[in-house]
């Protein structure tokens, strides 16, 4: 009992120490929550917004924050518009700024292996070839390019090693970034090789594999259980999947999402909260710490409702998701699954593919061009906000970052410091 509540209380302060840094896909745990206060509810073009910065290239991926600098990754020279360009000009890059001001401190530019997916104006260009979300754990940046591999870099942007994680392509590109457990940094390499691999985040050695990771593109999550351990949870076609962190040994499985799952989950005490579907879209709850198969006695409860592309967020005892495509804000009991309110944001949103963010109290939902929808966190639902940056109407696919009460947004063209200090 000591020992479980030891684990736990370096658990939450883990997370409280992290908070002033968002510093992987979805923040602190990756779970999408910030403990920030004032974070702003309305801005625009010339409202509130601290700075501005052209970025050199389009990109899905999300900002992150480590020690008074901003990581983003983008890519140019392919890929920009329909049917148009050289896959031989494809460069991707890595941008540092400093995070006040937004001036750009260096630059890193990544020539990729080809043959890339073919951009054919479907739905890869609705993602590009940088979705994936830098990972940093304060003293290096741990950077994903699909079949080009995962980088190891310091923080001035100098390439410490290179690994690869397999040479296969999909249509729909490459997602999943990377989260560091330990001395290990891990990758769902689903797309390059149907495995998800962990490399050691000081050499880049491949520590172990696993595989049987068919047709998924979210980042796995860590999840810690009450007998002190941490699991490696990743949805999968058909299940949902419970790893060993510090091996790759498979410790439990429970049927999932049907189909590709692009969301990734979500944690609260050792519950998982997954979503995923296309079609029909569903929201399941498993408890964490299982054995074999836990359908049966390990998943609390499935709802069919959901997301196909954006991820969930947990938030005093309610679940939150968006519909990418119909635009409806989702609610859910976290106990029993009961869907509290199905709300359609309006204006109607087309496309929303960034996964939300809690803050202060508020939900932001980025829409693929038509802004970010502020909605209350609480299961009554409120429209508190739409923002836009004007006639900045670029394709937005990245979830924000929050930092010192402030919002962090990219788009294809410019990354925002949205709020005042």
């Amino acid at each position: 009992m000591r020992r479980t509540f030891a684990v736990l209380l370096l658990w939450s302060v883990w997370v409280s120490s992290s908070v002033a840094d968002w510093s992987q896909f979805r923040g602190p745990g990756g779970l999408g929550t910030s403990r920030q206060q004032g974070v702003p509810v309305h801005w625009s073009a010339e409202q509130n917004i601290a700075w501005k910065t052209h970025l050199p290239g389009l990109g899905s991926s999300s900002p992150i924050v480590v020690d008074g600098r901003v990581y983003v990754t983008c890519y140019s020279g392919y890929g920009v518009q329909p049917s148009e360009g050289n896959m031989h000009d494809l460069v991707r890059h890595v941008v540092c700024l400093d995070r006040d001001g937004g001036r750009v401190a260096w630059t890193k530019d990544f020539q990729p292996a080809l043959p890339e997916s073919e951009y054919s104006g479907g739905n890869n260009s609705k993602h590009g070839y940088s979705s994936s979300t830098v990972a940093s754990d304060g003293r290096r940046l741990y950077v994903f390019f699909g079949k080009s591999g995962l980088y190891g870099l310091d923080l001035d942007g100098n390439t410490l090693w290179h690994a690869e994680a397999g040479d296969d392509t999909h249509g729909w590109g490459s997602a999943a970034s990377p989260v560091v457990f330990e001395n290990l940094v891990i990758i769902n390499a689903s797309v390059e090789s149907e495995s998800v691999i962990a490399f050691d985040k000081a050499t880049g050695t491949e520590i172990w594999r696993a595989d049987g990771i068919e047709r998924s593109w979210n980042t796995p999550l860590l999840v810690p259980v009450r007998d002190g351990r941490t699991e490696l949870v990743v949805s999968i076609q058909g299940y949902l999947l419970g790893l060993d962190p510090a091996t790759g040994e498979q410790l439990w499985q429970c049927e999932g999402i049907p189909t590709y799952v692009c969301p990734s989950a979500v944690a609260h005490d050792g519950i998982v909260f997954a979503t995923g579907g296309r079609g029909k879209q569903f929201v399941i709850a498993v408890r964490a710490g299982g054995r074999g198969d836990v359908t049966r006695t390990h998943q609390l409860w499935r709802a069919e409702r959901g997301s196909n592309v954006s991820s969930p967020v947990y938030h005093d005892g309610y679940v939150y998701c968006v519909n990418d495509s119909r635009g409806i804000a989702y609610c859910f009991d976290a106990a029993d699954g009961r869907i509290v309110y199905q709300e359609r944001l309006k204006p109607r949103p087309h496309f929303m593919y960034a996964s939300p963010v809690l803050a202060d109290g508020k939900l932001y939902y980025v829409s693929q061009d038509r802004g970010t929808y502020v909605v209350a966190a609480r299961p009554e639902f409120e429209l508190l906000a739409r923002n836009s940056f004007g006639d900045d109407n670029s394709r937005t696919n990245a979830s924000p970052a929050v930092d010192d009460g402030q919002l962090l947004i990219r788009d294809d063209r410019f990354l925002y410091c949205v709020g005042r200090r």
